[in-house]
């Protein structure tokens, strides 16, 4: 079988492939949309198999996922938040921290779900194939998996929203998580009343999405490869592919 063939054979169709990048266009961080309404157990399981597919070092998938439904836990995490929101606050210069208090930030007691994502470093060994110099790539792994399952639940009409302004120890305390698991993610997780066609902290003025092509370097950091035609073609075509984001479409 020649190359072209072989390339047909493992390609996605049109439509696979728009609705992959469609998700990851139109994916948002979900703090205030969220409705009451319950997710499915074969939603949830669609998700959750999403994110248990994601790629790991060693293949040691050393994830786990704590789901909470449970309204008094998810108004003690609401707890910390408050508390941890606070001080972040307080960080601050007098300009920001009038935005930053006017932001909504979780929506830990809207959605119906709240999901911990954890990483057991443990789980492979002492010793695991690509973690043996890079010893962070278990906590990478695991934000694979974070990615996966919110890229799924995009494309089941569910929000998701990463709230990391929270104690670490204090989490790990009230959910009863070992010490020697870390976690890495708490998500709210829910259906919702819309998705923002931009992201709230950019609509809220607090950044703007940087241009892709201000961050694409060539064989060295800060290379523009030295001005050849087919540095200068990507780049036009990444500026072009840019601008399509802007109606919610890669392709």
């Amino acid at each position: 079988m020649d190359s072209q063939s072989l390339r047909a054979e493992n390609d996605f169709s049109d439509q696979q492939r728009a609705g992959l990048y469609h998700a990851i266009v139109n994916r948002r961080d979900v703090r205030g949309q969220f409705v009451p309404d319950p997710i499915p157990d074969a939603v949830l399981a669609r998700v959750l198999t999403a994110a248990h597919f994601a790629p790991s070092v060693g293949f040691m998938q050393p994830w786990s996922f704590l789901i909470l439904t449970d309204p008094a836990v998810k108004a003690r995490v609401h707890e910390d938040f408050t508390a941890a929101n606070a001080e972040a606050a307080a960080m601050f210069d007098d300009e920001r921290q009038a935005i930053y208090r006017r932001l909504k930030l979780e929506g830990i007691r809207e959605a119906p779900i709240n999901l911990c994502i954890t990483c057991d470093r443990d789980r492979a060994g002492p010793v695991v194939l690509g973690r043996t110099h890079m010893p962070a790539m278990d906590i990478y792994s695991t934000v694979c998996a974070v990615q996966n399952l919110w890229l799924a639940a995009r494309a089941e009409g569910l929000g998701v929203g990463w709230v990391s302004i929270l104690h670490p120890d204090r989490l790990r305390d009230l959910l009863g998580i070992p010490e020697k698991i870390v976690p890495v993610a708490y998500l709210c997780l829910g259906y919702v009343s819309q998705f923002n066609t931009r992201p709230d902290l950019e609509k809220a003025g607090w950044r703007e999405r940087l241009p892709l092509e201000g961050l694409v370097h060539f064989d060295r950091w800060g290379g523009d490869g030295d001005g050849s035609a087919a540095a200068a073609s990507l780049l036009e075509a990444v500026r072009q592919t840019m601008e399509r984001t802007r109606d919610g479409s890669i392709t």
